[in-house]
């Protein structure tokens, strides 16, 4: 490419920006304040490229300018033609600094109690990223751009995303002093069969619990009066004495700890762990806020 051409090429770009100035502002002395000119720069501006084009863009009046059927066609084709330059030169720019909107996706309990804490440091580290996290346990489609970050629990299906683990959790059963003041210890997993056990509704078909006895593992299958689809609203039933529920360690130590919540049948936990992992749309595109943050991710969390 030689010089002429590339300067031609950039004396374009600004021509577009002067047009689509003068269509927005609705005058050469509107255009010229936004662009910082003079309204005549804005007129010879608008002369050389109805001169190069070899059409009328706009009709001209003391009283108004306005658009020609072909200056509407090239006022859209400019504003196309600047966005992609805009979206290009940001998708270089995130590349090196860590800029931009990042959308990351979090299972409630764990993303309010272990990822929510983080952010603070995070986005103090990283001031030009804007995190848009949302708390759920719906499972969304990353790759399909609802989010750039997404925490998974457990085993991951074949996908064409990159994972990244940063740990794993096991599960603890639990009730409150309150459900077993009245409803009783449970000595034996057999013994949650007198019991209600609030499960969640996804996942399996079959609402089982995994247990170990005697060096053996087997699977129980568990009835309750509640069903939800995240941990938290099962911890939270749990400690207003609606049953026994089996969730993650993160979801109840604090509780445990306070004496809230009271740890079951520890001596059948089969010792389970689900892995968690952060998934993303790897490559070499990938924007650098997605990078940061999984690494930062896998720092603070394991």
């Amino acid at each position: 490419m030689n010089a002429k051409t590339q300067s031609s090429g950039v004396d374009r770009a600004r021509e577009m920006s002067v047009f689509a100035a003068v269509a927005t502002g609705g005058s050469f002395s509107a255009a010229g304040r936004t662009l910082g000119l003079t309204p005549s720069a804005v007129s010879r501006t608008l002369d050389r490229i109805e001169a190069r084009l070899g059409v009328r863009l706009m009709l001209r009046t003391t009283r108004a300018l306005t658009l020609t059927p072909e200056g509407q066609a090239y006022l859209g084709a400019a504003r196309r033609i600047l966005a992609e330059l805009d979206d290009a030169e940001q998708a270089i720019a995130d590349q090196g600094a860590p800029r931009g909107r990042l959308r990351v996706s979090a299972a409630l309990a764990h993303g309010r109690q272990q990822v929510v804490p983080l952010l603070g440091a995070f986005v103090q580290r990283y001031p030009h990223i804007l995190v848009d996290i949302s708390l759920t346990d719906v499972v969304v489609d990353v790759a399909a751009g609802q989010a750039d970050v997404a925490i998974r629990f457990g085993p991951l299906a074949d996908s064409p995303l990159t994972a990244r683990r940063l740990g794993d959790t096991g599960r603890t059963i639990v009730a409150s002093p309150d459900y077993l003041a009245r409803r009783g210890v449970p000595r034996v997993p057999e013994d949650l069969h007198d019991h209600d056990c609030l499960n969640f509704n996804f996942r399996r078909a079959e609402p089982v619990w995994p247990f170990r006895k005697a060096g053996r593992d087997y699977a129980l299958t568990v009835r309750g009066s509640v069903e939800a689809n995240n941990g938290e609203t099962l911890t939270q039933l749990a400690l207003a004495g609606v049953g026994v529920t089996r969730v993650g360690h993160f979801s109840v130590g604090d509780a445990i700890s306070d004496g809230r919540l009271v740890p079951l049948l520890e001596a059948f936990n089969p010792g389970d762990r689900e892995p968690i992992h952060a998934v993303f749309v790897g490559g070499a595109n990938m924007p650098a806020r997605v990078r940061v943050f999984v690494d930062y991710l896998a720092e603070h969390l394991r």
